[in-house]
């Protein structure tokens, strides 16, 4: 173990009782568990190091937060990034909260310390040529008419609308206007967005097929039963389109709402536009799609520029 020769046989026991609860009560995997003991082994040998001796149950109940702060600071002098970081984090919290518990000790060194900010990934979004072909394939893969219109409104309201999955089957007939869509979104926040043709058609061929009829504000999607769509449904939907057109297990019911924004914005669209289509509270949030279209275009560079 990573902390065997540097604690000492009290701090080695509540150690492996630790560990013993992560498995009984919390039930972790095997390797999240090997993970989290690992980071606690690297945080009993940087403080061996760093107060000299042996680590033991009463150093830790005097620690201060600038302690922690020199282990996090050294760990990502050796290279660590701020999702592992932050992983090493969580599993001291975890410790010394388990420790608090059984009354152990009580310290305040890591209640300040905040957890590093990591990097926002980029979204992941569909070309234009999937994504029309993944609408287009909806209906080959279910032999139930009414259910293959539902699934392929449902998708082309993601895509074609850029709706969230949850906000497209909150989707009400009062909802509905001849060329727009009122949605309510996160924190129960109205937007209107246009509908597009295509998607207005396929919403009108689902309800003309569909033997259900919700009531003006009751959600329009519903499954097989009668009752509300569930959006596993549509997950698996799309997981069974990424294999009959061999996309990427990126491309999924959200990855059409991405690509509703990065084509938007790679066809000229105005950022504050695409905010408000997306109800994105803040424009930061909605940035990351410059991002999306540089890399893009980036990549088409790489591939075609002959100095590339």
């Amino acid at each position: 173990m990573t902390y065997a020769a540097h604690a000492d046989a009290e701090l080695s026991a509540q150690i492996a009782n630790w560990q013993r609860e992560l498995m009984a009560v919390r039930r972790l995997a095997p390797r999240t568990l090997e993970a989290y003991v690992g980071d606690l082994g690297q945080f009993v040998r940087f403080l061996s190091r760093h107060m000299g001796g042996e680590v033991s149950v009463r150093m830790l109940g005097e620690l201060r937060a600038a302690d922690v702060r020199a282990f996090l600071a050294a760990r990502r002098n050796e290279g660590l990034g701020s999702r592992s970081l932050a992983r090493e984090l969580s599993a001291l919290k975890s410790f010394f909260g388990f420790l608090e518990r059984e009354g152990v000790l009580a310290t305040e060194a890591l209640n300040t310390i905040r957890t590093p900010r990591q990097a926002r990934g980029l979204p992941r979004a569909l070309t234009v040529i999937e994504a029309k072909a993944t609408i287009s394939a909806t209906d080959e893969l279910e032999d139930t008419p009414w259910v293959a219109a539902r699934d392929m409104a449902v998708i082309s309201l993601c895509y074609g609308a850029g709706l969230r999955i949850s906000e497209a089957l909150a989707v009400t007939r009062s909802d509905l206007e001849a060329s727009a869509l009122r949605v309510t979104g996160k924190g129960g926040k109205t937007r209107i967005v246009p509908l597009i043709a295509a998607v207005r058609r396929a919403i009108d061929t689902y309800l003309g097929l569909s033997p259900y009829t919700p009531g003006p504000d009751e959600p329009l999607f519903r499954g097989k039963k009668g009752g509300v769509l569930s959006p596993r449904l549509i997950q698996l939907r799309m997981q069974q389109l990424r294999g009959a057109l061999g996309l990427p297990p990126s491309a999924t019911p959200h990855a059409l709402r991405h690509s509703f924004a990065t084509h938007l914005l790679g066809r000229g669209g105005d950022l504050r536009t695409i905010q408000e289509l997306l109800g994105h509270a803040s424009l930061s949030t909605t940035q990351i799609y410059t991002a999306v279209d540089t890399e893009r275009l980036l990549e088409a560079y790489r591939a075609a520029h002959p100095r590339a």
